[in-house]
């Protein structure tokens, strides 16, 4: 059994790591690799998908990110969300709503892998059963990157948030209001008629996109790859 930490101990924990230079520090650099990882999956993962899919099979965009599953992209889609669910249930953070959103998001990822969207040519019973539950898997999945960004990233330990902090609490912001605005968007694109001018466009694959994209940058930022605190003194030894 894993010992608890207890409010008092983890800010004390936070607080000692913070101090420690991030070379000094191995567990320190495996969290910030941790998040840098799944931030470089999220920001390389529909860029991947559009030009692999382009110099494999045809050069036009899919409707969505996910109908890149019913193409010779599959295993990518499949394996970036399968990466993705193991850092996010790897993620430990500063409390118990960081580990339970990491779960939730971590297993809501997996569904989006293995639930298929449904395809858009003669679908079956089943595939529009799956392709029902891997929407409802994406939106979880997003919901919950939303409140990452908008909810924990945000929190500020003891004391008064440095500059650096403070910038990277707005780029938090921006990109968790993406994410929730892309969500929107999505659903009004869905009761469009399917001859509307806008549909050949895939506006669903820019908008899943772009809120892919938020998700990563707000984790590079988390992982220290940007925007970092300026380094404190060392600990006296």
């Amino acid at each position: 059994m894993k010992p608890e930490l207890h409010d008092h101990d983890t800010l004390l924990l936070r607080s000692y790591l913070e101090r420690i230079p991030a070379h000094e520090s191995p567990l320190l650099i495996s969290y910030l690799t941790l998040r840098k990882a799944v931030g470089v999956i999220g920001i390389l993962l529909p860029f991947v998908l559009a030009l692999g899919n382009m110099f494999l099979q045809e050069p036009q965009l899919q409707g969505s990110i996910s109908a890149y599953y019913h193409t010779p992209m599959r295993d990518v889609f499949v394996g970036s969300l399968c990466a993705i669910a193991v850092f996010l249930w790897a993620y430990q953070g500063y409390d118990w709503r960081d580990n339970a959103a990491g779960n939730v998001a971590g297993f809501a990822a997996l569904g989006v892998a293995f639930f298929p969207t449904t395809p858009e040519v003669e679908p079956t019973r089943v595939e529009q059963v799956l392709g029902a539950l891997h929407l409802g898997a994406a939106a979880i999945f997003f919901a919950t990157l939303a409140y990452f960004c908008l909810g924990l990233f945000r929190q500020t330990g003891a004391g008064t948030p440095t500059r650096a902090k403070e910038r990277r609490n707005e780029v938090y912001t921006i990109c968790g209001y993406l994410i929730i605005g892309c969500l929107v968007a999505i659903a009004g694109v869905g009761v469009l008629p399917e001859d509307s001018p806008i549909t050949p466009l895939a506006p669903v694959f820019w908008l899943e996109a772009c809120a892919i994209l938020s998700f990563g940058v707000s984790w590079m930022i988390k992982g220290e790859a940007l925007l970092k605190d300026a380094p404190q003194a060392p600990l006296p030894r």
